[in-house]
């Protein structure tokens, strides 16, 4: 959630502009590893050798100095134009990883793996391009993008769980080739690709073949779809200690948050505002809390808590926030939370999103049908808070402490 993926050298000064930094890929399907290194090059190095001069040629004097690059992207997909299988993909990423960091020893790489975890080659995708490359790399990527294509909302408010489960086999397979190389360097995870992706899926179908900039993958999102986009953040922050890295890939009219019409008007859609929330409180130092909640099954899951949550501590705001989602279809569930450990902070706020219709959602004609809104549902008395979280509702309950 720190950093973006651009795919145009140009978009640097914006970048600047949103204080993010670039995320590259380079091209190990129908390139290869002489053209990774002469890209690095080329962006990198400050002069003085035919691609960074290149460079300098059109227009750019200084180095663009990208810290983090992808060795290809989805590359277990029989879907890419040159797809590899496990042990292709390690050995020309390790050696792509080594001529790349010879150019430019400061950059970080991150390690294409699964595209999903449904993959049949799932996690021995993982374990494989690790025992390659493990020593040159600095991060594995994770993607995976969730929709309600039965109509069964209780199963797919629990999508998370699915989501907390492919970090955690991850880490695992990173920590297990760990330990058989008797490594003393850690992988890290950079989820650089998640979201809910289904509404788009028939429209795309039906468009022509080489039609000129068609509208494709514009998924228009629901209360509920902004309800598992919350849960999600909820995983990214709980696994912050691994996952160091977590792009929405896209985030404009793709399967993206903000919608636009040429030459017209802009809204933003339900999954704006948690993502808003996560990236406007959730920096500091994540306190995971210990949980006791209701329970429900589903035809996909056991044991679903109706209650998803966690807590950032922002140290230097003398700020704490807790996040939370409650997925129960019917009622408001009542958050009890012991906060003695924060003496003298009291609410700021409590922000919550929810809209009893799930399928609401935002459109142009009319972008205020699910926004957050500001409640007195919050007290804190002793170190102690008694909270009601509405139905179906992503909430932001921030503290600060008294002057």
């Amino acid at each position: 959630m720190r950093r973006m993926k651009s795919a145009q050298m140009n978009s640097w000064n914006w970048t600047n502009l949103v204080n993010a930094e670039v995320m590259m890929a380079v091209n190990l399907g129908t390139r290869g590893i002489d053209d990774a290194r002469n890209f690095v090059e080329y962006c990198n190095h400050p002069s003085g050798s035919y691609w960074s001069d290149l460079r300098i040629s059109h227009g750019y004097r200084e180095p663009h100095k990208i810290k983090t690059w992808c060795l290809g992207n989805e590359m277990d997909g029989p879907w890419q134009i040159g797809h590899k299988t496990a042990e292709e993909y390690g050995r020309v990423a390790l050696e792509a990883a080594k001529v790349m960091k010879w150019v430019d020893p400061s950059i970080e790489l991150v390690l294409a793996g699964s595209s999903s975890s449904q993959m049949p080659t799932f996690p021995e995708w993982e374990a494989t391009v690790l025992d390659h490359a493990y020593e040159q790399v600095d991060y594995i990527s994770l993607h995976r993008y969730y929709g309600n294509r039965d109509d069964d909302t209780a199963n797919f408010l629990a999508s998370s769980l699915d989501m907390d489960q492919f970090i955690h086999t991850v880490v695992s397979t990173c920590d297990y080739v760990k330990a058989k190389k008797r490594s003393k360097k850690t992988i890290n995870l950079s989820f650089d690709e998640w979201n809910v992706w289904f509404h788009s899926n028939e429209a795309d179908r039906q468009i022509e073949p080489w039609s000129i900039a068609p509208p494709q993958l514009e998924d228009i999102y629901t209360m509920e779809d902004a309800l598992v986009v919350g849960t999600m953040l909820i995983s990214l922050l709980k696994r912050a200690d691994r996952v160091k890295m977590a792009s929405m890939a896209q985030l404009v009219n793709v399967i993206a948050p903000i919608m636009t019409i040429k030459g017209g008007d802009a809204w933003k859609q339900t999954i704006y505002y948690p993502f808003l929330h996560a990236s406007r409180y959730g920096r500091g130092t994540v306190l995971r809390p210990i949980i006791s909640s209701p329970r429900y099954d589903t035809k996909e899951y056991n044991d679903v808590p109706v209650l998803e949550s966690i807590a950032v501590f922002n140290e230097s705001a003398e700020e704490l926030t807790i996040f939370a989602v409650n997925r129960d279809l019917d009622d408001a569930l009542v958050l009890n939370a012991d906060i003695r450990s924060f003496d003298g902070y009291e609410v700021i706020e409590h922000i919550v999103l929810q809209n009893d219709d799930v399928k609401a959602c935002n459109t142009v004609g009319n972008p205020n049908v699910v926004i957050p809104r500001l409640v007195k549902l919050s007290n804190v008395d002793d170190g102690h808070l008694e909270c009601s979280l509405p139905k179906l509702s992503w909430n932001v309950i921030r503290f600060g402490k008294r002057s």
